[in-house]
């Protein structure tokens, strides 16, 4: 299994996370590794096997101290109490969940989306939100901040995932706008064009920087802390799974949890 480990200088020693990739699993055809191998995709609702995805999870749960908190995400802003989530009970909607309780895994599966884990300085909650642009723009990172800081974390720590990079993800100008109508200061709006670069020759289209975007957007909320962004799904092939580029296709996932 090939799994990648957070470059996180400032999280705390209890907080653990890790993202899987598309290598070491059982899965086959678009969901395998890419290289004729099989695959490690981890979503029930890609049209893959699901006895292989469960068997893929299964290999995912022995890393672990529990049972990740999967969650049905809808590119919204709803934030799960991952404690709340069990197994064999109906599958949550959420796009974000946040952990106090030791063992608690919090999950996100992404194919090109942003996914974000967050602890605070004190190692006493983390989080993990899935921020798509459509997530980004409505305020996904923001609710989970709030929600961590309700559950009574101080200073906040964030690491950006695994997700299509600013020179493959393609937007039309209503994205663009999108972003600048949420823009609250001058500064906000400089950050937003910034993050949007004009598409040669292709009038109206983008390419944006989601890493970037999201930079700005947790700065509003007072989030400085930010590490990653490095892991770009469309160029890296041999180890992620990315809609963009392939269309039919698995999922990887983002993880983060409390140990002692």
């Amino acid at each position: 299994m090939d799994l990648v480990e957070p470059d996180w200088p400032d999280a705390p020693a209890n907080v653990k996370a890790l993202a899987s990739t598309r290598r070491g699993g059982f899965s086959l055809g678009p969901y395998g590794d890419g290289d004729s191998g099989g695959g490690f995709n981890l979503g029930l609702h890609v049209g893959d096997d699901p006895a292989t995805v469960q068997r893929n999870r299964a290999a995912l749960r022995g890393l672990l101290p529990g049972t990740p908190a999967w969650i049905s995400q809808v590119h919204g802003v709803d934030v799960v109490d991952a404690a709340s989530v069990q197994p064999g009970a109906p599958v949550q909607v959420g796009d974000a969940s946040i952990a106090t309780t030791l063992g608690v895994v919090c999950v996100v599966m992404t194919a090109d989306c942003l996914p974000v884990l967050f602890a605070d300085l004190d190692g006493k909650v983390v989080g993990a939100a899935h921020a798509g642009w459509r997530g980004l723009a409505a305020g996904v990172l923001g609710a989970t901040v709030a929600a961590m800081r309700s559950a009574g974390a101080g200073e906040l720590t964030a690491w950006l995932g695994p997700a299509i990079g600013p020179a493959h993800f393609e937007v039309g100008a209503d994205v663009l706008d999108t972003f600048v109508a949420g823009a609250r200061n001058d500064l906000e709006m400089a950050q937003v064009r910034a993050a949007f670069a004009p598409f040669g020759g292709r009038p109206g289209k983008y390419l944006a920087d989601m890493n970037a975007l999201a930079r700005g957007l947790l700065a509003r909320d007072g989030v400085a802390r930010v590490w990653g962004g490095g892991h770009c799904t469309a160029t890296e092939v041999d180890r992620f799974y990315s809609y963009r580029r392939d269309g039919v296709t698995g999922r990887q996932a983002s993880l983060i949890w409390l140990e002692t």
